[in-house]
């Protein structure tokens, strides 16, 4: 790929710059993916619960999503590359403290610090990729994104289950997270060495209270989601859902009164106004619903129900990233064409591989393997892969050079919200079959049982995709 700089004056090696840049990216992934794995192992060693275990999950999500606002803003008024650099120092040690934490709760707490950390480098990611290169190369880049994210994703099934069923130096689940600091490192050195310093667009004050209310509102959301079932859902966790409406409300409220007294905000106004960009987000939302949860379930239904090992697991789920990458790898030559067409077929796709994957659980029973879940993950993951490039590009078409860091952290805050409701409630339904049965019937019961969400929510996005194509034939 012969990359052509917007400004030549921002660096010399573009090709090395990005492969530093996309480093960082890829350890994120990796770190998300590589962790489903490890949750039986986490659980039997530290005698964790069913929430606890999804709170190792969710800590880092829950503190990626919130930091991905501001930090993306900061990018635009301090540097991106100087809060992407400070991104993946902490993510460097807070690797190590999940690597090394003696219990559960230190662990959850490591995983918070994770994730805010991830938040500072991710957005920059391709706010930086958006502002260095000329229009002609960024569609390009990021279908390239898409594909390097795949990757990430198919190598942390794959060396998160070798890992822990090799139990190296008898550390268990451990170097899945220890690996990110030699990772990191490179990481740090090339983006210091071959990332231009991109002047900011300006100092910017922070918006604390609205980052304060943005991280309020995803979290009264997500905890009832996650502990409901534990608690048995008492009043105040549907009041709590409820309190998470009134917040983003007032979120929202706030963002426009900054804007009318001339203050700044980490959601621009003119972004917010854009119906397009908000229907977007939306989109966004409601389709990473559908997948985010599918994994953790599968993770847990594969090795502690069948009694698969971590790297049978690892391998019976590795199908869905492989498919995203020769997906998103073959949809990048399309570039801007065809974008809402893309985005409808990766979600009928979808749609057919998750009803696929129920099936074969009900078809095979307790006699599944590896080699069973081969084509309906292969077909989730070609659905996917179709669809995000295409969401991420229509998306950040209507982002101005400017907003580019808020414009790439909103867009990937809204996909972590869906991402976190999507574990939340794919984990009451699976949770909520099982109890304390341990009967491999009711594993199989409940998987079914969970994989009704991701179904129920690719219809819903199917018919969206019919209705709009119908209107757009009546204006015509």
């Amino acid at each position: 790929m012969s990359l052509v700089l917007a400004n030549p004056g921002h660096g010399a090696q573009p090709r090395l710059a990005v492969a530093s840049l996309f480093l960082g990216a890829f350890m994120n992934i990796l770190d998300v993916t590589i962790v489903n794995l490890a949750l039986p192992a986490i659980r039997n060693e530290f005698d964790a619960t069913t929430s606890q275990l999804e709170w190792v999950l969710i800590a880092y999500i829950l503190m990626f999503a919130s930091g991905l606002l501001p930090f993306g803003r900061f990018g635009d008024s301090f540097g991106r590359k100087r809060i992407f650099n400070f991104g993946v120092a902490g993510f460097l040690v807070s690797s190590l403290a999940c690597g090394l934490a003696p219990d559960i709760e230190l662990l959850i707490a490591a995983r918070a610090l994770q994730g805010l950390t991830a938040s500072m480098m991710v957005p920059q990611v391709l706010a930086i990729v958006h502002v260095m290169f000329a229009p002609q190369e960024k569609a390009k880049l990021i279908g390239l994104y898409g594909t390097v994210s795949a990757l990430g994703a198919v190598a942390g099934p794959l060396i998160g289950g070798t890992m822990i069923s090799a139990n190296v130096a008898g550390l268990e689940w451990r170097p899945i997270f220890l690996m990110n600091v030699p990772l990191g490192l490179v990481c740090l050195a090339g983006a210091l060495r071959f990332v231009p310093d991109i002047e900011p667009c300006g100092y910017i004050k922070p918006d604390w209270s609205g980052s304060l209310l943005f991280a309020l509102a995803i979290a009264a959301l997500t905890f009832p989601l996650t502990e409901g079932r534990q608690f048995g859902w008492p009043w105040w966790c549907f009041a709590l859902l409820g309190l998470s409406v009134v917040l983003a409300l007032i979120f929202i409220q706030l963002q426009l009164h900054r804007t009318r007294c001339g203050l700044p905000q980490i959601l621009p106004a003119n972004l917010m106004k854009d119906r397009f960009f908000v229907r977007s987000l939306v989109i966004v939302t409601i389709f990473f619903s559908g997948i985010a949860g599918v994994h953790f379930m599968l993770a847990i239904f594969l090795q502690s129900g069948v009694g698969l090992s971590a790297l049978q697991s690892g391998l019976a789920t590795a199908p869905h990233p492989v498919g995203v990458m020769v997906a998103s790898t073959l949809t990048s030559r399309l570039s801007q064409r065809w974008l809402g067409a893309r985005i409808a077929f990766g979600v009928f796709v979808l749609l057919a591989g998750m009803t696929m994957a129920r099936t074969v659980l009900g078809t095979n029973s307790m006699s599944i393997t590896a080699v069973d879940l081969l084509l309906p993950m292969l077909t989730v993951g070609l659905g996917t892969g179709t669809a995000i490039a295409a969401m991420f590009q229509s998306t950040l078409s209507r982002v101005s050079p400017t907003d580019a860091g808020a414009g790439s952290g909103v867009l990937q805050a809204f996909q972590q919200v869906g991402i976190a409701i999507g574990i939340g409630v794919v984990g009451q339904i699976f949770f909520a079959g099982l109890e304390q049965s341990l009967d491999p019937a009711d594993y199989v019961h409940a998987a079914q049982n969970a994989l009704l969400f991701p179904i129920g929510i690719y219809l819903l996005l199917a018919a969206t995709c019919l209705c709009i194509a119908c209107m757009k034939e009546d204006n015509t």
